[in-house]
């Protein structure tokens, strides 16, 4: 019985430390929102270009339950969704010339579906990073009325499945 009592306090104690590595993330004011670990690892949805004055290359990845709801074109999107648009400047490539390729990193943003949690926004919380660290409250203040005023109809997502 000691022995069972040693294993369930370590592992009671390693689930605390994962607790705490998450809360010492940074996270978007307003919603909390965090950089998902291994996010890069993620299933593609749609890649995308963005014209001036940003000039950007965008991708947004998403975890298997967003993936699974683009392919099945399921809305609303269930809670545990997370979507995440990686975006860099555009530069011509160095090695062909009629080739755009991805410069400067520019922002990460991340979508969370949490009905619960974010209700005021359709269920959506939001995270907009710089360099890791999250924008401050004021850019945060703008994301969800953008998309409530462009795709309500598609679960306030800008992104369509690549197909």
């Amino acid at each position: 019985m000691p022995l069972l009592a040693a294993l369930l306090l370590a592992a009671a104690c390693l689930g605390l430390g994962a607790a705490a590595d998450d809360a010492a993330k940074p996270a978007s004011p307003i919603y909390g929102v965090t950089v998902p670990d291994g996010f890069r690892d993620w299933r593609l949805i749609a890649p995308a270009l963005e014209d001036a004055p940003l000039d950007e290359l965008r991708a947004v990845v998403g975890n298997d339950l967003a993936a699974k709801a683009f392919r099945d074109g399921t809305l609303p999107f269930p809670d545990g969704a997370v979507l995440v648009k990686l975006a860099w400047h555009r530069t011509r490539s160095p090695d062909f010339d009629t080739a755009t390729v991805p410069g400067a990193a520019t922002t990460v943003q991340v979508m969370v579906k949490d009905e619960l949690r974010y209700p005021a926004t359709g269920g959506w919380g939001f995270g907009r990073f710089i360099d890791g660290k999250p924008v401050d409250a004021g850019q945060h203040e703008t994301c969800f009325a953008c998309h409530e005023a462009r795709v309500k109809e598609r679960d306030f997502v800008f992104t369509r499945y690549a197909r």
